[in-house]
């Protein structure tokens, strides 16, 4: 009897010990009702951060099908679509496209100086650089950059995206530029060659401004007519002196004076000749009208 009063004993003290584990560990864990009937249910929820990322690239593939090149380092791509203003800390200048323009700038330059001096045989070198001037000036980068939806892609910050730095025509060149930078280097001469020819042959072939400058023919107009050398004056320089702004009017006696704005004085200068000229109503092509 002793034995199995002692048995009886030890069995209620291990079912104590049980049941006061058990007990135990669902008070420290009181969410264990709330678990998933599936382990892997939680992983299989969509999170935001993938999400994004998925829509990035898929923003970046077709990119990179409108313009006819697929990066091997994408991290070339997003540096040359990457305005400052988009950026906080030292290392914003580094991270934007600002280095990648310098490069693409003058790959531009010799690319379309080979198109031009293998498309025009004829053409003496006054010619050929009155054609490379106007391919590679700031309003045709931008048309290119339109031409292939480069405002939508660029990184902005706020407040630089709500005051319309999509559609701003010095932004939209400087990053032009910066592709085509960002190519070269992860491509070389050929890869940038090609994406230019493609973007750039139409407009070579067919021109849609006249060869010579609005200042010229500003003059001349003005010479036919009696009329002395216009006079060009500065009125206002705004903006970081990594990115100005001139504003200059021309005048003309007899004439109300026209205003032109532009990145550099001289880019100012033509924009206030053409006003002059539009206004006047002198077409590009003729000089007796």
């Amino acid at each position: 009897m002793g034995g199995t009063l002692e048995s009886a004993v030890y069995d209620r003290k291990m079912s104590r010990g049980r049941t006061g584990k058990q007990a135990s560990i669902e008070a420290l864990d009181p969410a264990a009702d709330a678990r998933p009937a599936s382990p892997d249910a939680a992983d299989r929820r969509p999170k935001p951060a993938a999400k994004e990322s998925k829509r990035r690239r898929r923003s970046t593939v077709e990119f990179e099908e409108r313009i006819g090149y697929r990066f091997k380092d994408p991290a070339l791509l997003e540096q040359a679509l990457t305005h400052i203003s988009a950026l906080t800390g030292a290392r914003n200048r580094a991270g934007s496209y600002q280095r990648l323009e310098f490069l693409g700038d003058h790959v531009l330059g010799l690319v379309i100086s080979d198109m031009l001096f293998g498309a025009f045989p004829k053409a003496d070198e006054g010619e050929l650089s009155r054609r490379l001037a106007d391919l590679v000036r700031k309003e045709a980068c931008a048309d290119v950059a339109r031409a292939i939806d480069l405002g939508e892609a660029i990184r902005l910050g706020a407040s630089e995206s709500n005051a319309g730095g999509r559609n701003r025509i010095a932004i939209l060149a400087d990053v032009c530029e910066a592709l085509i930078g960002a190519i070269f280097i992860d491509g070389g001469y050929k890869a940038a060659s090609d994406v230019i020819g493609q973007l750039w042959e139409q407009r070579m072939r067919a021109p849609t401004r006249p060869l010579r400058d609005s200042k010229t023919i500003l003059q001349e107009w003005a010479q036919a007519r009696g009329l002395p050398t216009p006079r060009y004056r500065e009125v206002e320089r705004k903006g970081p002196d990594h990115d100005p702004e001139f504003r200059v009017t021309v005048e003309l006696p007899n004439k109300q004076p026209a205003e032109g704005l532009g990145r550099s004085k001289r880019a100012a200068e033509q924009a206030a000749a053409a006003a002059m000229l539009t206004r006047e109503g002198v077409k590009a092509e003729r000089l007796d009208g």
